[in-house]
């Protein structure tokens, strides 16, 4: 069932751009993050799962080193693909983060974080099912997953 996930982080630091600590949490507060780096990139996801999981028509996601995020409360894990496990809130539903196997890094959805504003994405992932009506061309698109 349900397990309790802590990440430790150690300190944090300041960078040109302001604060780089930021903290959030789930839907209904049982599940709550801090992070202590700068994201290492920022995308929106049009995949069907992304779509699925957020009930919209992407997932909008900053990309953290594990050693920068601390997680507290309950969070249970969904096999979502071969190589990526989506975590989340066992009492709200809502997404914690997404991992994948091999990778050092958290996929945070920006929607989780306490204050808005924060992050912008430069890229997108999956545009072969993104929605007709989303504005084109405004960042890198990639039809599929990005080449990185």
């Amino acid at each position: 069932m349900g397990r309790e996930n802590r990440v430790d982080t150690g300190s944090a630091q300041n960078t040109q751009s302001g604060q780089v600590e930021q903290t959030g949490g789930c839907a209904c507060g049982a599940v709550r993050f801090h992070v202590s780096a700068q994201p290492r990139r920022v995308s929106l996801c049009h995949c069907m799962t992304c779509r699925r999981i957020h009930g919209s028509a992407f997932g909008a996601y900053a990309m953290f080193s594990r050693d920068a995020v601390e997680f507290s409360g309950p969070i249970q894990a969904w096999q979502s693909s071969q190589e990526g496990r989506r975590h989340f809130c066992p009492t709200c539903g809502s997404v914690a983060f997404m991992e994948y196997v091999g990778s050092d890094e958290l996929d945070i959805p920006l929607g989780a974080f306490d204050r808005t504003g924060l992050y912008e994405p430069t890229y997108e992932l999956w545009c072969c099912h993104k929605e007709p009506w989303l504005p084109k061309g405004v960042r890198t698109e990639y039809r599929q997953d990005s080449p990185e």
